[in-house]
């Protein structure tokens, strides 16, 4: 049947604990520092995402207050703009008016130069008119 023999369970004891530091030595350590190595870097660089989380929310709000305040200057710039709009277009109306009423004022006076020129001119002609409408009823 089977015997067992003292000598090789010995050196085959021997051999097991031996490929046992062996192995520790050459493959455990090295992966076990490995995982805890890369453990760490994992949680370093979530720790990392977290504060780069908490500056980028920074950055967003000081942009949003940025933008804000730019929108606050375009609508004074824009009010401005307008007020100065209206004061340039008021002017130029009243420049208007004023040439309008000028000119209006002129042909009111060309006008009446014209009517008294009429005038005098048909009263000068009156004699003319009379002689002819009585030359004309003496036809009658």
């Amino acid at each position: 049947m089977l015997d067992i023999s003292p000598a090789l369970l010995l050196v085959t004891g021997a051999v097991f604990f031996i490929l046992l530091i062996v192995l520790n030595k050459i493959l455990y350590k090295p992966l076990i520092e490995f995982i805890d190595n890369r453990n760490n870097s994992i949680k370093r660089d979530l720790d990392n995402a977290g504060k780069n989380t908490s500056d980028v929310e920074a950055y967003f709000k000081e942009a949003d207050q940025i933008i804000l305040a730019a929108k606050a200057e375009a609508g004074k710039i824009r009010e401005a703009a307008l007020i100065k709009a209206k004061e340039i277009a008021a002017k130029e109306v009243e420049q208007k008016k004023s040439e309008l009423e000028e000119e209006y004022t002129s042909f009111l006076k060309d006008l009446d130069a014209e009517k008294t020129e009429f005038t005098d001119g048909l009263t000068a002609q009156i004699p003319v008119f009379k002689d002819g409408i009585k030359a004309k009823l003496s036809h009658i």
